[in-house]
């Protein structure tokens, strides 16, 4: 335990530093675990305390600026390839923007204490054009809630941690492997969901871009329903005379609306996954007729660039 003590007071603040801006760009290197024992050793070196919660927001801040510029430059684009790497990557996009959507730069003060989340939501900020000022409130702000509640609750259960950390000290690898053990039981859990979601929506029937394209100026033109969510459609233009639905609000008005006729979902989402799901919450009200676009928003953006005829097959030269 001296060890751990003198390794605290040489190293502790670069530990910290790196440890959290490498986490807040997006490593899978937790730094609340960290936090938690920073706090707890520091109950025998309190001046580290205060520059602990200093440099862990100086690395926040950091990491939350490079994604906020990210965001407001390559936008979608860029919020898609981090749910690539997301666990839930079905409904990282959709989760992501409803929460921004309903609480807007607020969501930054809670958004570090979920996985992934800081990154995602930082991103949306930057999307959303929120201004600098504002952002950097938040950032400073979540940051402080976020580092602070780790180190207070190691500095309060100092007297249990400081044994456990001597008990792992001894029995590092039986520790390392339990570590392990938990995190591929999550993942397995977290991948059994993700293939039951997708089975059950892969019911829902799926219509291609050139086959919508095709209908379109019929007597059989589908109703095109937009199913991400409002901030989205504000942010990016998607189909258009497409109607916004989004998966959150009451079904029972728009199925008077619509009556039944034949409609077409959309949204941003691997898999159709939220144009999936409206259809099928729309079938159990009785509306039957509803299919999913499949490729959603990005597949028509791709066939307005290159053109595609009747059978689906890209066009060429």
């Amino acid at each position: 335990m001296n060890e751990l003590q003198q390794l605290n007071e040489s190293h502790g603040l670069l530990l910290v530093f790196v440890n959290v801006l490498l986490e807040q760009i997006g490593l899978p290197v937790p730094a609340y675990p960290t936090l938690i024992v920073t706090g707890a050793l520091a109950m025998q070196s309190k001046p580290l305390l205060g520059a602990g919660v200093l440099v862990a927001m100086f690395a926040c801040l950091i990491a939350d600026g490079l994604w906020y510029w990210a965001g407001k430059r390559y936008g979608g684009v860029l919020l898609k390839s981090i749910c690539k790497i997301s666990l839930s990557q079905d409904t990282c996009i959709r989760q992501g923007l409803t929460v921004y959507d309903r609480v807007g730069p607020r969501a930054m003060l809670l958004s570090k204490f979920l996985p992934g989340a800081g990154a995602l939501v930082t991103t949306v900020a930057g999307m959303n054009g929120t201004p600098l000022a504002i952002f950097m409130r938040y950032s400073l702000a979540g940051s402080f809630i976020w580092a602070g509640s780790a180190l207070l609750l190691g500095m309060l259960f100092t007297d249990a941690i400081i044994p456990l950390l001597g008990w792992l000290t001894g029995y590092l690898p039986l520790a390392i492997g339990g570590v392990l053990a938990a995190f591929a039981l999550f993942v397995s859990w977290k991948y059994w969901k993700r293939r039951r979601l997708l089975a059950r929506t892969s019911q829902v029937p799926r219509i291609s871009v050139a086959q919508l394209l095709a209908l379109r100026d019929t007597v059989d033109a589908p109703v095109i329903i937009d199913v991400r969510p409002t901030f989205h459609t504000a942010v990016i233009e998607g189909i258009p005379g497409a109607v916004s639905i989004s998966l959150e609000e009451p079904l029972e008005p728009w199925v008077e609306k619509l009556g039944d006729v034949d409609m077409v979902f959309y949204c941003a989402c691997p898999n159709e996954l939220s144009a999936a799901l409206l259809a099928q919450k729309l079938h159990a009200h009785g509306l039957t007729r509803g299919k999913a676009l499949t490729g959603g928003l990005e597949a028509w953006r791709k066939a307005q660039v290159e053109p595609s005829d009747p059978s689906g097959e890209t066009a060429t030269a």
